[in-house]
């Protein structure tokens, strides 16, 4: 054989072999990295985060401080890096930026997985690491829905995320794991990111997912519990509303609750949480939210009234639907 038929047909196999891994790729089963998340992990986690030793994690204070630290060495421990320095997990927010609403600075916590084709478009998975503190009586309020369950729920996420990557099966674009503080107070820490310290540019993000109270059941779904509120999906892209109800209906096949969702809700849940900060620079955003329960924002949320199989379920529904958009061709659009 000529030497020229030999070089066309290695370049052929290459070139065979090269599609066959690309295809390969997108055909990726998220299934096996999404079993990764389990309630026994979430249950660990929560028992940690929402003890008393955090001490209600208010912004500012000592116990918020151990907090950061627990998320900052769980990624640390994993392998997964931090977007803002090499081993510099902490966006700091000085006090004054609280306007007198925090004795101390306080930090946000973020970690990413960098994407492997589309690394500067990210999808941003938020949740606040901070709560309300000790109450004047000397309780300790733990949080450990509000919002223990998000904050453990990311960092199942994160690991599952790593895990994909491991096997080269990393993210096509890049997945960032942001722990804001102050939402209690103001949604400050989400605010400073957007407003005043990006660390990807706002035109870059793709959209939000904030996970704020996921781990228990209202009285409105107590016979039905297979359920969860969404919150906004569908208000700046019907596009992101379909692909989260294909994604749901083909993974965990939630009771979706869009209650909340409506534009006269007297709650007002779309402007109390932080995936709002992102919503006001038209980066589309959905809030998952598991309702107030009777502990809310009580001594008596703690862990021990979580459920975690829900918590699984709900932290993989996420999971499912980050995967998606991470990997989809094109960037989900704003109307």
């Amino acid at each position: 054989m000529k030497k020229t038929s030999i070089l066309f047909l290695g370049a052929a196999i290459l070139a065979c072999c090269s599609s066959s891994q690309k295809s390969a790729k997108q055909a990726v089963n998220p299934d096996t990295y999404a079993k990764t998340i389990t309630a026994n992990e979430l249950k660990d986690m929560l028992y940690t985060y929402a003890s008393d030793e955090f001490e209600g994690r208010k912004t500012g204070e000592e116990g918020q401080k151990k907090a950061i630290q627990f998320i900052k060495d769980h990624y640390v421990a994993n392998d997964i890096p931090s977007p803002i320095s090499k081993g510099d997990y902490f966006q700091e927010i000085p006090v004054e930026y609280f306007k007198g609403r925090a004795n101390h600075g306080s930090e946000n916590v973020i970690a990413y997985i960098k994407g492997s084709e589309k690394p500067d478009e990210v999808v941003i998975i938020s949740a606040h690491l901070d709560h309300i503190g000790i109450s004047k009586k000397g309780e300790i309020n733990n949080g450990a829905d509000d919002d223990g369950s998000g904050t453990v729920g990311i960092l199942e996420i994160a690991e599952a995320f790593k895990a994909a990557e491991m096997d080269g099966n990393g993210p096509k674009r890049s997945i960032v794991f942001l722990h804001v503080t102050g939402e209690e107070i103001g949604l400050f820490g989400s605010k400073y990111y957007a407003e005043e310290a990006p660390v990807f540019p706002l035109e870059n993000t793709v959209a939000n997912l904030n996970i704020d109270m996921i781990g228990r059941v209202d009285k409105k779904h107590e016979g039905k519990p297979n359920y969860l509120y969404l919150i906004g999906s569908d208000r700046l892209s019907t596009e992101l509303h379909a692909v989260s109800d294909s994604i749901n209906k083909a993974t965990v096949n939630l009771d979706f609750d869009y209650t909340f969702n409506a534009e006269n809700d007297p709650n007002r849940f779309y402007y109390r949480s932080d995936h709002y900060n992102f919503a006001k620079y038209n980066i589309p955003v959905i809030f998952y939210f598991n309702g107030v329960h009777e502990d809310y924002h009580k001594p008596t949320d703690t862990p021990d009234k979580i459920n975690y199989e829900f918590l699984e379920t709900r932290t993989r529904l996420i999971f499912y639907t980050a995967w998606e958009l991470a990997n989809r061709e094109e960037r989900i659009k704003v109307d």
